[in-house]
C-alpha cells in the first residue's frame, strides 16, 4: 500500500478534529449533524445506486423524509444485488470476490482507494463489505479519539507508547473485519507494523498461550471468549503476561466477564460494540456504558414488526444506518442484534445515548483428549475453520458429550450432500489440529437453532441446550481415520 496522501492526512485529521469536538457538543447538534449527514447519504444513493434508487422513488417530493418511511433491508437481499448496490459502478462482486480470493491482499487497496473485508455468516449470510476513504477515516478517528481516549492527556501517553505491543487474537484465513482492519492499518504505518502482531484462534490453545509468552503484548484486543480463555490460563500459571488492558468485541459480555477476566490479568477489560458493516456503532464509558456514535451510525431497536422498541424493552432485531460509507450505502439494514435503550442516563453525562448489546452467544466447548485431559474449543475458532475450509455458513456444532460432536448443515439442492460432506471434513481436520483425535463427529439432519438473546444463528452449543438430541446420525467420522469423507 502507497504511504497516505496529503488528501488522506488531511482527511483524517479534519475527521479526528470533528470527532473530537462532538464529544463534548450537546444532544441537540448531534442529532442535527446526523440528520445533515443522513440527507446526504441519501441524496447519493438515490443518484448513483440502482438498488437504493429504486428504493427511494416515490420519496423525492417530501420535505422531510423520515428514515421509518424507508423499509427495512437485509444482507441477503443486498448480496442477491450486489452490482446494483454500490455508487462505484466499477465495484461488482465478480471483480471483488477475485480480489479477495488472493489472502496476501488482506488490508491492501481495491483499485488503489477502497478496503474490502467480509462478514462471518452468525446470520445465516455472508457479506462483502467495501469501505471507502471517509468511512475509514470515520473508523480510524472513534477508535482512536473516542475508544482509545487519545483526547485524554493520560491515555494519549498510555497507547502512543512507540514500545508498546499490540496483540489482535482473531479469526485469520480469510478477509474478515478485524484481520483486515490490522493488516491494513500495518501497511499504512511501519510502527504500527512493528509493534502489533495476529494471533489466530484456530491454533491449539497451548500454541496461542506459548506464543503471547514469548510476544509479551501490552493491549490485546479479542473476543470475550477468546479472553476469558486466556484469563484461565493465566490463573493456571501458563499463561504469564501483564497487560495493560484488554479491549473485547464481537461478542456478548457482561460486567461480570469483564470483572473475572481483569482481574485474572491484572488490568482493565474494554467492551466494544461493532459490526462489518458499520465497524464502531458503540464506545464504553469509563462506566463501561456503551454509548452509540450517533454522529455517524443510526441504531433504531425494533420487535418483529419493525416498530420502535421501548427503552428498557429488548428488541427483536436492529436497523442500523451507516453515514460514513457514501460508497455502499446502508439504510436501514437489519443487522440481526437485539438493543436495548437503557431508560436511565449513565451517570458519565455523556450527550450520546446508552444501549446494552446481546450479542453472540456461542460458548466454549469442553471435550476431552484419548488421554482424558481436557480441551477447550473456542466457538469462533470452530466457525471459522467450517467457514473457510468447509464454505458452509448455516450450520450447527453441538456437543453431545466430551467426547463426540453433532453437525447440522443446512444445505439444498443437488449438491447438498457433496456440500455436507465437506462440512464434516473440514471439522474432522480441525479438530484433529486441537488434539483431539478421539472425537467422534456424527453428521445429522434437523433445524438450526437461533439464539433467544441475539437473534443470531446459535451455531456452536452445548448438549443442554440442544433441543433435538434424539435425531438419528446420518453421517459418523472418527478424527483421524483414514476412513473420514473426502
Amino acid at each position: 500500500m502507497h504511504p497516505p496522501s496529503v488528501f488522506d492526512l488531511l482527511l483524517s485529521g479534519a475527521t479526528a478534529w470533528n470527532v473530537f469536538a462532538c464529544g463534548s457538543a450537546p444532544r441537540t447538534y448531534i442529532e442535527a449533524l446526523a440528520r445533515a449527514r443522513l440527507a446526504r447519504l441519501i441524496e447519493r444513493a438515490r443518484a448513483d445506486s440502482p438498488l437504493h434508487e429504486a428504493r427511494l422513488r416515490g420519496t423525492e417530493a417530501r420535505d422531510a423524509l423520515e428514515l421509518a418511511d424507508l423499509p427495512p433491508i437485509t444482507k441477503r437481499e443486498l448480496m442477491d444485488r450486489f452490482d446494483e448496490w454500490c455508487t462505484d459502478r466499477a465495484l461488482t462482486r465478480r471483480t471483488i470476490e477475485r480480489f479477495l480470493a488472493d489472502p496476501s491482499r488482506a488490508g491492501a487497496p481495491l483499485h488503489d482507494r477502497y478496503v474490502v473485508w467480509t462478514s462471518s455468516g452468525t446470520s445465516g449470510e455472508p457479506g462483502i463489505f467495501v469501505q471507502d476513504a471517509q468511512a475509514l477515516a470515520v473508523y480510524d478517528a472513534l477508535e482512536w479519539v473516542r475508544f482509545r481516549r487519545l483526547g485524554a492527556v493520560d491515555s494519549a501517553l498510555r497507547v502512543m507508547d512507540y514500545a508498546a505491543r499490540y496483540a489482535f487474537i482473531g479469526a485469520t484465513g480469510a478477509p474478515f473485519t478485524g484481520v483486515t482492519m490490522v493488516e491494513r492499518l500495518r501497511r499504512l504505518n511501519p510502527w504500527i507494523a512493528q509493534s502489533t502482531r495476529v494471533f489466530s484462534v484456530l491454533q491449539p490453545l497451548p500454541s496461542l498461550v506459548a506464543a503471547l509468552n514469548a510476544f509479551q503484548p501490552d493491549f490485546i484486543a479479542t473476543y470475550p471468549s477468546a479472553a476469558g480463555l486466556l484469563a484461565e490460563e493465566q490463573r493456571a500459571g501458563r499463561l504469564g503476561i501483564a497487560p495493560r488492558e484488554v479491549w473485547t468485541g464481537g461478542e456478548g459480555s457482561t460486567p461480570e466477564m469483564r470483572q473475572h477476566i481483569g482481574a485474572a490479568l491484572g488490568c482493565p477489560v474494554r467492551d466494544t460494540y461493532g459490526a462489518s458493516e458499520a465497524s464502531s456503532i458503540a464506545t464504553p464509558c469509563e462506566h463501561g456504558t456503551l454509548h452509540v456514535n450517533s454522529d455517524w451510525v443510526i441504531v433504531e431497536p425494533v420487535d418483529h414488526l419493525y416498530r420502535p422498541a421501548r427503552p428498557g424493552e429488548l428488541s427483536h432485531t436492529t436497523l442500523v444506518t451507516n453515514l460514513a460509507n457514501l460508497t455502499q450505502p446502508l439504510i436501514r439494514y437489519d443487522i440481526g442484534d437485539r438493543v436495548m435503550w437503557l431508560d436511565a442516563p449513565c451517570p458519565c453525562g455523556n450527550a450520546f445515548p446508552a444501549i446494552r448489546v446481546e450479542g453472540r452467544s456461542d460458548e466454549v466447548l469442553q471435550m476431552e483428549d484419548g488421554t482424558g485431559r481436557a480441551i477447550q474449543l473456542l466457538p469462533l475458532a470452530v466457525e471459522t475453520a467450517l467457514e473457510t475450509q468447509g464454505e458452509v455458513y448455516r450450520f450447527q456444532v453441538v456437543r453431545t458429550c466430551a467426547t463426540s460432536l453433532a453437525l447440522r448443515v443446512e444445505a439444498r439442492g443437488p449438491q447438498c450432500a457433496h456440500t455436507q460432506q465437506r462440512a464434516l471434513k473440514a471439522l474432522v481436520s480441525f479438530l484433529k489440529e486441537q488434539g483431539l483425535a478421539n472425537v467422534r463427529v456424527d453428521l445429522e439432519e434437523g433445524p438450526i437453532e437461533r439464539s433467544e438473546a441475539s437473534g443470531k444463528l446459535q451455531r456452536v452449543v452445548t448438549a443442554r441446550e440442544r433441543t433435538h438430541a434424539s435425531r438419528p446420525a446420518a453421517t459418523t467420522a472418527l478424527i483421524g481415520s483414514d476412513a473420514a469423507p473426502g
